[in-house]
């Protein structure tokens, strides 16, 4: 299939979607997203990832502003005009056809005769690697299974954009990373263009080209994943994409592109990022607390959970709390014990304090 000759950029430019006369679900919003790339629209419930995903689809028409898929102004077009198919929660398949009639189902309004059909519906399924289940019903078929049903359902239909809302929802935590994977692999076979929706930071991590993280009905922040992890524009940003430690700090000088904090008394240095002397937070992962440091801060062990693959930790320090992990399960901190708690050279950054 030669899905990737079609594979469409998608543009907003100042979309708007209002609800009734007051409640904005999607407030102006510009982003481009390049063709044969996936980019996850990532955000807490009610942000408007979801209707944005809806937008491109033609289920939700915007109020305000323009869409283009490829060269073309879908704006006012309906669902059945847009060259997108759309992979459900839900999955959406017919209980009483088999994998095979499910995923032929879209070609028979495409004008392909029955011969074609069938050979597309069976690359399909190749595809996402149930050839041996045609003949099988969606009842005899596991939730993964019926995930790439859908999948297969929606590739055969070469669309321009490929479009998933919130697909790995159902499926337990092992399944979730297997189907993801297969996702994203088709995904970058096939030169698919794919919007993707999840409340799933690690999904959004896992198969993004780039992340679009919403809030409030707007853009927080665009970026690669490892953009958004290491470089968070904002509090907000920070904590949502992976766990961060917000630390209160004090910026007392800089040199060029460089600042020198005061964290609890002790020093660092890092990227100033535009910013100016004064007051100012730090995103710092948990994994970029170094533990039992020969210079740092001073810190008690709150809590120590061993998890199998690493320890966790809880720290009191003089400004709050911090959460911190260590892959040393062998010989784990003991509850009480004062220890001095470094910052890792590369990961803590500077976060503007009237952000969040």
């Amino acid at each position: 299939m030669s899905i990737n000759s079609k594979a469409a950029p998608v543009r907003f430019r100042n979309v708007t979607k209002v609800y009734g006369t007051d409640v904005v679900a999607v407030d102006n919003i510009d982003m481009e997203i390049e063709a044969g790339k996936l980019v996850t629209l990532l955000g807490p419930s009610g942000c408007g990832k979801t209707t944005t995903l809806r937008m491109i689809a033609g289920l939700e028409m915007a109020t305000k502003g323009s869409i283009h898929i490829g060269d073309r102004d879908v704006t006012l077009l309906p669902a059945t005009d847009r060259d997108v198919s759309m992979v459900f929660q839900s999955y959406a398949l017919f209980p009483h056809m088999t994998v095979m009639e499910n995923v032929s189902y879209g070609l028979g309004f495409s004008g392909f005769d029955k011969s074609e059909t069938r050979d597309r519906a069976a690359q399909g399924l190749d595809l996402v690697g149930l050839k041996e289940y045609e003949d099988r019903l969606p009842s005899e078929l596991s939730g993964g299974q019926q995930q790439r049903v859908a999948v297969a359902r929606a590739l055969v239909l070469e669309p321009q954009v490929l479009l998933f809302d919130e697909p790995l929802s159902n499926l337990d935590a092992k399944l979730r990373r297997q189907v993801r994977e297969e996702i994203r692999e088709i995904q970058q076979n096939l030169g698919l263009t794919v919007v993707y929706v999840t409340h799933d930071q690690e999904e959004a991590l896992a198969v993004s080209d780039e992340i679009v993280v919403m809030r409030n009905a707007g853009i927080a922040q665009i970026g690669s994943p490892r953009d958004l992890y290491d470089a968070p524009a904002d509090r907000f940003v920070a904590d949502f994409i992976g766990e961060a430690n917000i630390i209160p700090c004090q910026i007392t000088s800089i040199d060029g592109d460089m600042a020198l904090i005061d964290v609890d008394g002790f020093p660092h240095t890092l990227p100033a990022r535009g910013m100016t002397v004064g007051s100012a937070s730090l995103a710092v992962r948990p994994t970029r607390l170094m533990l039992n440091a020969q210079t740092g801060m001073n810190m008690r062990v709150r809590k120590a959970t061993y998890v199998g693959s690493r320890m966790e930790y809880t720290l009191k320090a003089g400004f709050g709390e911090v959460f911190a992990v260590s892959e040393n399960v062998d010989a784990p901190l003991q509850v009480d014990a004062q220890i001095t708690v470094g910052l890792d050279k590369n990961g803590p950054v500077l976060l503007p304090e009237d952000h969040g």
